[in-house]
């Protein structure tokens, strides 16, 4: 056990850099996370337009020509991070992209507004939109428009469930969430009335926040799959309030819901975890997510140093 301590000291150490630097992350780049994420592994365009909004834009990564599956069969993820629906740039988050490109998904990195220049349902609007753009783009960008998942990690989970659960936001669109194969849903908070939080009650206008915001209200046996993860020691979003009672009702609606829970994280190293040259700190939150998008596990090339 000794001859483990050291190893053990650096993993705490680095995850409590990584917390740090993703809770600082909404005034400044994530300059960690950023510095340790490959740059080969994946091709990237930046800067593409969903809607005609300022931040109704997203980056989109891709595998390598040799990363397995080819064309055509790959998974395309929608990914919205999280932020208190207050903060957050998509080039925080270029190690989510790499973390699944560089395994064979497609990945949608999007922006949407926030709430200095809106509040509810104006930031589930622009998630429905991206989506749909994801649809509607699949083939082009050498995914199956059949494997098309929405992700999100926090209020990005949040939203990320109300485009999966409730239909109306894609319907607006001429879309449907029975055209996902599946949502992912990173310690999201779907089940948050009464509001305590000053940046959630402006997010909600709260309190005349209607009871249809939550998304544990809109399941229903046509939910898509569902992958939930959640750190049991997170203390800003309940594990047990949210990803837990999420999965009760998605299992007793007949939907087929995965839960993978983590004892050694919290809220913000869940999502660092993903980072791929720090994996093996954090455990395995990469593994359910590619089994879950259909993707060959890891080819351990990042593993803990010896």
């Amino acid at each position: 056990m000794p001859s483990h301590l050291p190893l053990l000291r650096i993993a705490a150490a680095v995850l409590a850099v990584v917390a740090g630097a993703l809770t600082l992350g909404a005034c400044s780049p994530i300059k960690l996370v950023d510095r340790l994420t490959p740059t080969d592994t994946y091709t990237v365009q930046n800067d593409i337009a969903y809607g005609t909004e300022p931040r109704q834009r997203l980056d989109v990564y891709q595998p390598l020509a040799r990363t397995a599956p080819g064309a055509g069969h790959r998974p395309l993820v929608v990914f919205f991070y999280g932020g208190t629906w207050t903060t957050g740039d998509r080039a925080q988050y270029r190690f989510v992209g790499e973390a699944l490109a560089s395994h064979g998904a497609v990945v949608a990195v999007a922006d949407y507004r926030l709430s200095n220049e809106v509040s509810y349902p104006a930031f589930v609007q622009d998630s429905a939109l991206a989506v749909k753009w994801g649809l509607d783009h699949a083939a082009g960008l050498g995914a199956d428009p059949a494997q098309v998942y929405v992700m999100g990690h926090s209020s990005g989970a949040y939203n990320a469930a109300m485009v999966a659960l409730d239909p109306r936001w894609l319907k607006a669109l001429d879309a449907s969430p029975r055209q996902l194969a599946g949502w992912i849903g990173l310690a999201g908070p779907y089940d948050f009335l009464p509001i305590g939080d000053p940046d959630v009650k402006r997010a909600f206008n709260w309190p005349r926040t209607m009871p249809e915001s939550q998304p544990i209200n809109h399941v229903t046996p046509a939910a898509p799959r569902t992958l939930l993860m959640a750190a049991n020691r997170d203390n800003l979003v309940d594990p047990q309030r949210n990803t837990a009672q999420m999965a009760r009702k998605l299992e007793a609606a007949g939907v087929p819901v995965e839960v993978k829970t983590f004892d050694n994280l919290s809220h913000i190293t869940l999502m660092g975890a993903l980072a791929s040259r720090i994996q093996w700190i954090g455990g395995p939150v990469t593994p359910p997510l590619l089994r879950f998008l259909g993707l060959p596990p890891s080819d351990g090339s990042h593993k803990a140093p010896h």
